[in-house]
């Protein structure tokens, strides 16, 4: 998978592809679907690019692989400390280096988004996610309380307000993370 990603662009804004060809012919695949994921359909994709900031954080009623390609700063919360009102306070997000070559699980109640390059740097991670995950909604979801959050399947994002995001709701409050400064 690794040899993979060398071929994968590192472009100065961030990138996400949630399904990749090559990487989903990558020998692990086998291992990741009937061990991690329980037999279920999974993608491989990745996450490449440039950032330092917070901007959003997301979370999955499922988990979630990553592997660091590069070395990788995860900016981590919990989804149980979302407001009824879709509010969560940006001073409850932890800051977690994963080093090249490492994969971690991240559990459905970790509220995450895409990582940050360590000193400057930009950075690549492969995500493995169940089938659809991040891909388009086929109709619009108003029956669950969180169902405002949904903004693809399988994603529930709370945006931070300097982000921009289009479409999602601005209730990240406090400071945009940002760990260039």
């Amino acid at each position: 998978m690794i040899k993979v990603m060398k071929q994968t662009p590192l472009p100065e804004e961030v990138i996400y592809v949630p399904s990749d060809n090559k990487l989903e012919k990558t020998e692990p695949v086998i291992d990741l679907k009937m061990r991690i994921f329980g037999e279920l359909p999974i993608q491989i994709g990745y996450c490449n690019g440039h950032n330092s900031k917070l901007n959003a954080l997301e979370y999955h009623r499922s988990s979630e692989v990553n592997v660091a390609v590069t070395d990788i700063i995860l900016l981590l919360g919990s989804e149980q400390d979302i407001a009824s009102d879709f509010t969560y306070e940006t001073s409850k997000v932890e800051a977690f280096l994963v080093p090249a070559g490492t994969g971690i699980e991240i559990y459905g109640t970790t509220l995450h988004y895409a990582p940050c390059g360590v000193d400057g740097n930009g950075f690549k991670a492969i995500v493995v996610l169940p089938q659809g995950t991040n891909t388009d909604l086929m109709t619009c979801h108003t029956k669950s309380y969180d169902d405002k959050l949904l903004t693809a399947k399988n994603k529930w994002l709370i945006a931070h307000e300097e982000a921009g995001i289009e479409g999602a709701v601005c209730g990240l409050k406090g400071e945009n993370i940002d760990l260039a400064k």
